[in-house]
């Protein structure tokens, strides 16, 4: 098939809920895809935070191979190994005691505030305190989670019962803990609401005022977490431990897969039927998101993360156009003095580099095993571009 013919497949078989960009992309090695004319791409976004180990790496494809060939998918009432030995080991690289599995983010995020309205049932707390700007999932709970207005138009009425704060207003908070709220949950980046780092002292005032009000601490790690920030978890980089943890995209390298780990005073909190998924813990995914854990959880790989991040922020502050730069690790978000993010976007991708925005910044999120030869490709276009704008 030509470009223009997937175009017009697209067009008139799929609900535009996203806006395209005239690139198909049909092969991809590590942070370099190629698309169905053969032009070559640097890939900034790795899926927009999906492939950590980047395109069709060799280790992950052959443990997702290995499996689909051995078994691709059981009922939950039975028994998995790949199941329950990603639960070990993602639980022991997170410091967590339990894992629930589905198929993404929004979830888990789901799992979470089940888990937080059965921990406050007992007192009759049901209320979640979330931050404004945040983002959390796009199913009518998870809107109701998010902390922006511009996504709950047109969905109401939301799901009741969420209470939104500024962040870095701790006292704030504290007057919203009357009893009714049984839990706070927060990213420690805000990627959807622009690429926004909460401050060290306002995470640990939230863990302090959690203790204090037996209140949950729930950090939405779906973003974040398994190595984007140069922590296995970006709370683990703050020194404090959630009580529930949210996890998804990098996960599993590619793969659908979503996780709510709890601490050790949740244990089995949820009884039989009162969660499920019919696709949480698929072998295949737990197969590909066991060799992502076993390889990002190592303190090199983190290290590495951790140097690349700052080469790329040392490197795009040196930029004229550039006004500041801000994030963790491989997670960062930039701020152009002039321009439109979005139209860089458009023009990135025509030279051959493909970039995502947040807000009103130009966002990357390239996959963690990112070269240096294609880390200094990618920003030789990207400079190209800004002056060229």
């Amino acid at each position: 098939m030509t470009f223009q013919q997937i175009k017009e497949q697209e067009q008139k078989y799929i609900i535009h809920t996203y806006g395209r960009v005239d690139v198909a992309l049909t092969k991809g090695r590590n942070a370099t895809a190629w698309d169905i004319d053969g032009r070559e791409y640097i890939d900034f976004t790795s899926g927009i935070g999906v492939n950590s180990l980047g395109y069709s790496d060799p280790g992950w494809a052959e443990a997702v191979s290995k499996q689909a060939g051995e078994i691709q998918h059981i009922c939950n009432y039975y028994y998995s190994p790949q199941n329950t030995a990603l639960a070990e080991e993602l639980c022991e690289a997170a410091g967590m005691a339990q894992a629930f599995f589905c198929n993404s983010g929004a979830e888990a995020n789901e799992c979470a505030i089940k888990i937080a309205r059965k921990y406050g049932e007992k007192r009759g707390a049901h209320k979640i305190v979330t931050l404004e700007n945040s983002f959390h999932g796009r199913t009518l709970t998870t809107l109701a989670a998010t902390g922006q207005e511009g996504f709950h138009k047109d969905f109401l009425p939301l799901t009741e019962g969420f209470v939104y704060a500024q962040s870095g207003e701790i006292e704030a908070i504290d007057a919203l803990l009357d009893g009714s709220v049984c839990a706070i949950m927060i990213e420690t980046v805000q990627g959807e609401g622009g690429v926004v780092p909460i401050a060290p002292e306002f995470l640990s005032g939230l863990r302090r005022l959690c203790d204090e009000r037996d209140v949950l601490l729930i950090i939405d790690e779906v973003q974040t977490g398994v190595g984007r920030t140069g922590h296995f978890y970006s709370y683990q980089g703050y020194g404090v431990c959630p009580d529930v943890v949210t996890s998804a995209k990098g996960l599993a390298g590619g793969l659908p897969i979503g996780a709510c780990l709890v601490t050790e005073k949740l244990r089995n909190i949820l009884n039989p039927g009162q969660q499920g998924s019919t696709f949480g813990g698929n072998p295949v995914a737990c197969a590909g998101a066991r060799e992502v854990v076993r390889r990002v959880r190592c303190p090199e790989f983190l290290q590495s993360v951790q140097e690349k991040g700052r080469i790329l922020t040392e490197r795009l502050e040196a930029l004229p156009q550039v006004d500041f730069v801000r994030g963790m690790g491989l997670m960062l978000g930039i701020k152009l003095k002039s321009g439109d993010a979005h139209d860089v976007l458009i023009k990135c991708a025509q030279h051959g580099l493909l970039v995502l925005t947040a807000k009103e910044l130009v966002r990357f999120l390239p996959p963690l095993t990112i070269s240096e030869d294609e880390i200094n490709r990618g920003l030789e276009i990207f400079a190209k571009v800004l002056e060229s704008i």
